[in-house]
């Protein structure tokens, strides 16, 4: 389906909140998390605005909103948690670049949830934005589906670290999780390459092209998610943000180193694909020469061939042994020792 484009706002004053994403129908999920180290509560919500009280509460609340294309509940979060109407506009923006922003008492997040395709060799991405308050956590997801399943069940559980932090360090898992989802793609992506990369050594075909210059779409789908992520952790752990407590940065750096490795992985499988289009360009060029190589030594041997037929082709009356009964056997004799002889004569000069 055909996604709205940035052109439908042209025009329109800044904070406008207009839907740019894939057009949907169904009815918008809200699932609710409430905890601190000692109870929990868990539940999905029927409407917005029984997420609302978590504001002021001590615990750490975690709201997660699977949907965006009904503005009017994005409106109503941004209305009731006092969220500046240009944060309200790139959350239901789904193409925006990977950042984090400071307004403050909250810092937004701007991320991309990658998934595989394990059938089609496809990377899809889809964006998640999240908000850190002082005492709350709201994650906004284009659709249902994402890899937090990890986080959920480290709050369920009631003894991972997760239960004695604040939302500072919610925020981080979920950061976090999204990192370790890029791991298995990108492990996914490099077993493709290295086995293009022996199927190029061995037969290269057109096909293989085409598959190469697949994968270099979905390594440049990966690199656009990762590479603004080392700024995005980089300005929050370096930043003065009260909201990011001094425990919680030891583990955003480890994030960050996370990311680095990623992206110097993602410089060496570009690097790759690159050579691997040489080697098939080299390949092709190897082949053809081949190709031509024979044909010219089969053109060669024919040469002298076709000399002696076309003079005994001529219309002439008298002709040497042209009356000659064995003048055929003797022409055709001399024309297979010319043919024999050229090809010992390549075959000593190595040409064949």
């Amino acid at each position: 389906m055909v996604k709205p484009t940035r052109s439908r706002k042209s025009g329109m004053e800044p904070g406008s909140l207009v839907y740019i994403g894939e057009q949907k129908t169904e009815k918008i999920k809200i699932t609710f998390i409430d905890y601190d180290e000692h109870k929990l509560e868990e539940k999905e919500l029927q409407n917005i605005e029984e997420a609302f009280p978590s504001k002021t509460t001590p615990t750490v609340s975690w709201t997660n909103i699977f949907g965006l294309h009904d503005v009017s509940i994005i409106d109503k979060v941004g209305k009731h948690f006092d969220l500046h109407p240009l944060l309200l506009e790139d959350v239901v923006n789904t193409q925006q670049r990977p950042k984090v922003e400071d307004y403050g008492d909250y810092l937004f997040f701007v991320l991309k949830m990658l998934s595989y395709d394990d059938k089609s060799g496809i990377v899809k991405a889809k964006q998640v934005c999240v908000v850190l308050g002082k005492t709350y956590v709201i994650s906004f997801q284009e659709n249902g589906g994402d890899v937090f399943d990890v986080v959920r069940d480290r709050i369920r559980s009631g003894k991972a670290r997760i239960r004695r932090y604040g939302p500072d360090f919610l925020a981080y898992s979920l950061i976090d999780a999204i990192v370790d989802n890029y791991f298995g793609i990108l492990e996914k992506l490099g077993e493709d390459i290295e086995g293009l990369e022996d199927d190029l050594a061995k037969n290269p075909r057109q096909s293989s092209l085409k598959k190469l210059f697949m994968l270099k779409r979905e390594i440049t789908t990966l690199r656009k998610a990762i590479f603004p992520l080392r700024e995005v952790i980089g300005r929050v752990e370096k930043g003065d943000s009260p909201l990011i407590k001094k425990g919680t940065i030891v583990y955003l750096r480890d994030v960050y180193d996370h990311a680095v490795s990623m992206i110097d992985n993602i410089d060496t499988f570009r690097d790759m694909m690159s050579e691997m289009v040489d080697i098939f360009l080299s390949a092709q060029s190897n082949k053809l020469n081949e190709v031509m190589k024979v044909l010219t030594i089969i053109s060669t041997i024919f040469i002298p061939m076709t000399f002696i037929a076309s003079i005994y082709g001529m219309n002439f009356n008298y002709l040497p042994e042209l009356q000659w009964r064995h003048g055929y056997f003797v022409v055709l004799g001399a024309m297979a020792a010319i043919s024999i002889i050229m090809l010992i004569f390549f075959k000593r000069k190595k040409w064949i």
